[in-house]
This record gives C-alpha cells, structure tokens and sequence, in this order.
C-alpha cells in the first residue's frame, strides 16, 4: 500500500505540470525580439477604411472588417498594439509605403514593382474581380469585348500593371478611388469598371447608383495580403512567427465573421421533386391514419384538463394570498434588525461592537435585497403588478444613473461611458419610470459585475415612439450553450462564475419580466471572453406641455436643426462633445465627425450644409490651423471653434490667426458649450396652437 502511494504521488504531480504548462500560453518571440517592439513602439500601420468589408468605418465611427480583425489577432500572438495611420486616398498611402513612411499594410496586392520594397504574407482568401457596366449594356460580358473602350480603375491599384500588359487595346482610365470611378461610370463618362466583387457590390447598393449592374467576373483573382517593409528584417520576423501562430481555425472564424458560401437552394437541386411527392404522400397516409386515434384520446383528456384547470386556479389564488402575507411577515423582522444595529452604534466608542453591527446591518440589507428580488419575481410572474405611467425626464434619468454607477465603474478600473442621442423633443415621455429605472440599473450593474477590465457603453435614443436603450460591455460574454438559460430564474451562466461574482443569477429573469410588463422587448448577442451587448426596446407615449389657453406641443416645425462636424482624432474627446452637444436645451443636432484635418477637409467637398465647426488642434495628417485656413478660404462665415489642450496665449492667438472665430479648452466644460451655440446657432420657440 505504501509502495503504490510513492508511486501515484509522483506520477500525478508530474501529469499536473504538463497539463498546466500546455494550457498556459505560449510565447513565440525571443526575448531580443520583444525587447525591440518595446524600444520600437512607432511601427505604423496603414489603413485605408473605405472597402467594406476588408476594412471600413461602420455607424459608429469605428473601423470595423476582416483585416481589422486579423490585425488584432496578430497584435495579440504578440501581446503588443502597433499605432495605426488612417488614410483617406490610396494613392497618398502607396507614395508614403514607396517612400518608408510606414511599416505595415493591412490590405494590399502583391505586383512584381511591389515586390522590390515590400514583403507579403496571409493568403486569407481571394475571390475574382467584377466587371460593372450601365444596365443598358447587355452585349459586354468579357475584357476583351471592351477594345477601344475606356474601362475605370482605381488609381494605384495592383490589377492596372496586369490589365495594361495583357489588353493594350483597352484603354483604361485612373480615377480617385472605387466610388469615383462607379460615379463616373453611372454618368455615362466611362464604359465599365474592373475591381473587386464584394465593394462593387456594396457600394452599387449603399450609393444608390441604380443605373449600374455586375455583368460578369473575370479570371483575375483579388488577393489581398498584408505588406511589410522589406528593409525591416526584425519586423518581418516577428510578422512571420504571429501569422504562423495563428491557426486554421482562427482564420475560418475570421472569414465565417464578415464572409458567407452561397449555396443552392434545397428545392432547386436535381431529384428532389420525386422524394419529395412520396414522402408527402407518406406523410399524408401517416397523419389519416393517427387523426382518428387522436380525436378518441383527445374526448378522454378534455375532461381530465377542465378538472386540473380548475385546481390549478385555486392554487393559483392560495399562491398570490401568500406572496402578499410574507412580504409583510418579512419585512417587519428584518425593519427591526437593521434599525436596532445601526442604534447600537449610537453613543459609543467600542470600535469592536461598531464593526459587528455594521455586519449585521450590512448582511441583513443583503438579505432583503435578495428577498425583495425573489417576492418581486413572484409577483410578476402571478401578474400581481400592474403599470404606473408617470411623466418621466429621460435626460435626468440617464445622468443619474451614469452619476450613481461612474464611481462603482472606477473603482474597479472600467470606464463607464454615456451616450445620450436623445433629443430636447422626446425628454419629457409618459412612462412607468420605476420599473424602466430598475431595468436599466440591473443591465448596467450586470456589466460592470462581470466586466473585469476595458469599457461599459450605455447608448439611449428613440426611434418613432420606442425608447431603445444599449448596455455593450467588454466582460466575460455568455457560451452559445448558455445564452438560452440566462433570463431563468435562478440560473446563471456556468457554475465558474456563480461561485466567482455570488448571486442568485436573478437579476435578468428579473428585467425580463418587467420589460414584458412594459409591452417592451428585451435582447442581447454576447461573444464569450468579449464581452455582452443588452438591447432594450420600450414603447412610451409623448408628453406634452401645457399653458393658461389650451396644449402647446413641442413641435419639430420649429425646431431648427443644425449640422455640426467636430474634428476630433480622440474617440473619448468626441463623445464627450457630442453627449454635451445633445444635452442641450431647445436644439436639435446632425453631428458629424471627422478623424483629423485631412478628413475635415475632404468633408466639406461633399457636405456644404454645416453650421459651426469644432476644430481640435492637435491632429494627424492634417492640423487644426491648416485645417481652418482652408475651411475659411471656401467658407469665411462659417464659425469654427478651436479646441485644446494647449492653452496659453500663444495658442489662442495662433487659433484666432489660423481664422477660429472662438477657442474652448479642454478638458471641456458644458458651460463654455452652451455659450458658444447661444453665441452662434440662434435657438428655437415653441409653436401655439
């Protein structure tokens, strides 16, 4: 017996160091090779956000896509963040790559001339380019029906060196971008257009260029890669070992995210129609034959069921006695616990007995709590409750919850953001402002619960006469197997966070039940280890004022909107703008936003419709006072407003010679805010009926 323990106890230490050591994660660079990503912590990264959806900007301002995706993952095989430069033209990002200006590019084809300045890796996927044409051509389906023809690319694109060498009868026309060159080609300036089939596809659609049509593909395969410098041996190693990290299933992940197979329709496959007659036939034979038997068991069970009904009503009634009695009988015990700790803490300095009755005060509160949680899903769920719509200030309810759950978000290191889009016209609802309060603080606390680090987003607006309210959180997420289970009562996710984060896991079933109770609808999509997103829908009716003579409803007719773009390279510096812009009485806003000088620029060649500016200073490619003087030159009445952080009188004049017509600095204050729209946007009056 002795000599088999000596021989066990080894044995599963041994086995225990293996298991641990395979599951703790690998590192894939040398010591010397992290030692240089931290003395060199500028590598640049190139992006070009406008081919959807390889890489662009979605409604939120965020760069979204399949190699903004496969750059992340890259950054974590290495646990270490490059810092990206954002371009607006591709020709500028190929002259800076020929120029070693940056290091990486994350979408690019690969040509003989690229090949002399730049190595390639991450053959993710190819599909074959497109040919678009105008809806009238029916005749041009191939290259080589084009001769003699102008055929737009892309300026700088890798197709044009194969395209020119193997049809020197075509002629092809550089253009700015892909959506300069459909534009032109949907005027009629061009014959047809050669690129990619996902952004053809997507910007015919999104741009409403209906005149246009995908005629056919070609043989030539899009390619997409990510470039390195080739000069920079130490960060091709490093590329290399990342990419050669990453698994085939993390790239099948990445594709099965942003692409999808088309597949044949299960009606449209060959044989299919003769199976299908039989076994309908089948079907039918089988469901005659069981009709009759059913109907003899269904006389048999109706009056067993009306018997059972009719018990389970009386249950029914003996349960909702009860719910009301034992919230009493609870209460007015633990009033008295709580009461009577807290008065022994009166007239003493034993700092012992202090503390023993701030545990019994603080556990009973607990208790209750979690009473109160329970009595109130019983009371929901036997329809106890009823609705209690009140007049309710939507833009006070949201800053009080945001004030009350900031500090708890602090302490634990997450920043709690507010997004309010709600505007001055839908403030005031009629609303059970209760049960929406409850709601809505059982969503954020559930955030910040299982949010360990990162960020906590709560978004509100309206849509027609609903109240949509976001909750995205950066924590643990739920498992696919477990995001089923979460709205029960007393479950939670797995047994592994029960025991970690406490609770009794009602805290959903719970705002379920009185989003339901609202005639709303709650909903949620979650990734595990990434966090959760909650969506709240509850309808409301309008609120509206009245004076001594009749009803004055706020009206939108006399309203007036104004347009703002804020330049503003800083996402935390933006939406803290853009929050106080649309807490502002009697306005009502479109704001924009442009990522730095360069883009505030290429704004106003689309856009002539802005009211004021917002121009932060300190910005890439493009800086606030050269920003500005451009802007005024085509503009000289437009208000623009510096913002910065640089605040002495150097900056200011600087600010005001560049042509700002005022200056705020940072950090900001919603005060200063508001003077500058009362000093330059004129407000609104209420329209009397």
């Amino acid at each position: 017996m002795c000599n088999r323990k000596t021989f066990l106890l080894p044995f599963l230490y041994f086995l225990y160091t293996i298991l641990f050591f395979s599951c703790a994660k690998k590192k894939i660079l040398t010591e010397t090779e992290i030692d240089w990503l931290k003395q060199n912590d500028s590598i640049i990264v190139a992006l070009c956000p406008y081919y959807p959806p390889y890489q662009f900007i979605d409604d939120n301002n965020t760069i979204e896509g399949i190699f903004i995706e496969y750059l992340s993952l890259i950054e974590d095989k290495i646990d270490h963040k490059f810092k990206r430069k954002y371009y607006s033209e591709w020709p500028k990002l190929m002259k800076d790559a020929r120029g070693n200006k940056i290091d990486i590019i994350i979408e690019i084809e690969r040509t003989p001339s690229r090949d002399t300045y730049l190595s390639f890796y991450s053959h993710l996927f190819e599909s074959n380019h497109v040919i678009v044409t105008r809806k009238d051509v029916t005749t041009n389906k191939k290259i080589t029906d084009f001769n003699k023809q102008q055929i737009t690319i892309p300026q700088d694109f890798a197709i044009l060196e194969l395209l020119e060498k193997e049809y020197p009868d075509i002629i092809f026309k550089e253009n700015k971008n892909d959506l300069v060159c459909l534009q032109n080609l949907n005027s009629g300036k061009y014959d047809a257009y050669i690129g990619p089939k996902a952004i053809a596809n997507y910007l015919i659609n999104t741009k409403k260029l209906n005149n246009l049509q995908i005629s056919s593909e070609t043989d030539i395969p899009y390619i997409p890669l990510i470039a390195v410098d080739k000069k920079n041996k130490v960060l091709n190693d490093i590329i290399k070992k990342a990419i050669l990290a990453i698994s085939d299933s993390e790239n099948q992940n990445i594709l099965e995210n942003w692409l999808y197979t088309e597949t044949k329709p299960f009606y449209k496959r060959a044989g299919f129609l003769i199976p299908f007659i039989l076994f309908m036939a089948s079907g039918l034979i089988f469901i005659l034959g069981i009709n009759f038997y059913l109907g003899y068991k269904v006389k048999q069970k109706t009056k067993s069921l009306k018997i059972a009904k009719d018990e389970a009503e009386k249950n029914n009634e003996l349960k909702s006695a009860f719910i009301q009695n034992i919230s009493h009988e609870i209460r007015t015990p633990m009033n008295g616990i709580v009461g009577f700790s807290k008065f022994l803490n009166e007239n003493t300095n034993n700092i012992e007995k202090i503390e023993y009755s701030e545990i019994i005060a603080n556990s009973s509160k607990q208790l209750m709590n979690s009473m109160n949680n329970i009595l109130e899903i019983s009371e929901l769920q036997t329809k106890l409750v009823k609705l209690d719509p009140k007049k309710t200030d939507l833009q006070e309810l949201f800053d009080d919850i945001f004030s009350l759950y900031e500090t708890k978000a602090k302490e634990k290191g997450i920043v709690l953001l507010l997004n309010n889009n709600i505007i001055e016209y839908h403030r005031f609802v009629y609303i059970d402002k209760s049960r929406l309060n409850k709601t809505i603080k059982i969503l954020v606390e559930n955030a910040i619960k299982y949010t360990k680090k990162g960020a906590i987003l709560i978004s509100c607006t309206i849509h027609k006469s609903t109240l949509v309210v976001t909750i995205r959180d950066s924590g643990v997420g739920i498992k696919s197997e477990n995001q089923k289970l979460i709205f029960k009562s007393f479950t939670q996710s797995e047994n592994q966070i029960s025991k970690k984060y406490g609770g009794l896991g009602i805290g959903l079933t719970l705002a379920k039940e009185n989003t339901q109770l609202m005639k709303g609808k709650l909903s949620f999509s979650s990734i595990p280890n990434k966090g959760s997103t909650f969506r709240l829908e509850i309808p409301f009716a309008i609120f509206t004022f009245k004076n001594k003579n009749n009803i004055l409803p706020v009206t939108l007719d006399k309203i007036k909107t104004y347009t703002i773009l804020i330049a503003e390279d800083g996402d935390i510096n933006f939406l803290v703008l853009k929050t106080i812009l649309l807490k502002i009485e009697n306005y009502d806003f479109i704001i924009h936003r442009a990522h730095n000088g360069k883009e505030a620029t290429v704004f106003f060649e689309e856009i002539n419709t802005i009211d004021l500016v917002f121009m932060d200073i300190k910005m890439p490619e493009m800086n606030g006072y050269d920003a500005t003087r451009w802007i005024k030159k085509l503009h000289p009445r437009l208000p623009v407003i510096a913002q910065t952080a640089y605040t002495n009188n150097e900056d200011i004049q600087n600010a005001f010679n560049a042509g700002c017509d005022d200056f705020i600095s940072k950090p900001i204050d919603p005060k200063s805010i508001q003077k500058i729209i009362h000093k330059y946007l004129p407000t609104y009056s209420f329209l009397n009926y």
